[in-house]
């Protein structure tokens, strides 16, 4: 049910978007883009600090620096040789197709971005493994009330598209929830803090990209979060 709310309150966020978009200048519009790119920026920097740095006692050492290099190095290189950020792209195309919305220039910019943005994190993959093992759905409908904000501030402000991220959330998160009980006993608690690092580095990177214009092929990077799970099992 977890994924049914998160999907639901998107779909909320992305109707009061349009709602809102359409009374909204193109000043303010561009202005709500780059909040919203700095609000995501600062929260992959906080998670990818958290995970980096550990505080014993009274002294701050630095740990899984060697795991996240070598995650996003080999991940980025499978994606840009599958040339995953593309398909995002396709998928995007044939979404713009069949809902009629081939004069909206935004719209698979916005529907990427957004599917970035909300499906990439720990509170998604631990959220669909409660719901799975336990019928516990708190930590995803928390995620819904933050998913419902982010979605609302970029339909408002990247059109339409966004609001199709609840499709992505749909698949990737049901199928988690689905397979929780085999998926479980592999996202051990230092899989799930490097999936948590990892996850985070490329939430950092999305924020980039919402601020400073795509800069970064975010997509391509994706498989750095089963490179950073697999690393757990290599002690790396």
């Amino acid at each position: 049910m977890g994924t049914l709310y998160n999907v639901l309150g998107v779909l909320i966020g992305g109707a009061l978007g349009l709602l809102v978009g359409d009374r909204l200048s193109k000043e303010v519009q561009e202005s709500l883009l780059k909040v919203t790119g700095v609000a995501v920026f600062t929260l992959g920097i906080a998670g990818a600090v958290q995970g980096l740095l550990r505080v014993t006692g009274s002294s701050l050492s630095s740990q899984n620096s060697m795991m996240m290099i070598a995650s996003l190095v080999i991940g980025t290189i499978i994606g840009e040789f599958f040339k995953i950020e593309q398909r995002f792209d396709h998928f995007g195309l044939w979404l713009k197709k069949v809902t009629g919305s081939d004069k909206d220039a935004r719209f698979v910019d916005a529907f990427v971005t957004t599917s970035l943005t909300i499906c990439v994190g720990a509170m998604a993959v631990v959220g669909s493994l409660q719901d799975g093992l336990t019928g516990d759905s708190s930590t995803l409908v928390a995620k819904t009330v933050l998913d419902l904000m982010i979605v609302l501030i970029l339909t408002a402000s990247k059109g339409k598209g966004a609001l199709f991220s609840a499709v992505p959330i749909f698949l990737i998160q049901g199928s988690i929830t689905v397979l929780a009980r085999i998926l479980a006993p592999i996202l051990t608690d230092t899989a799930l803090a490097n999936l948590s690092l990892v996850g985070s580095v490329l939430i950092l990177c999305v924020g980039i990209n919402l601020t400073w214009g795509k800069q970064i092929r975010v997509a391509n990077m994706l498989p750095a979060i089963v490179v950073a799970i697999l690393c757990a099992f290599l002690n790396i």
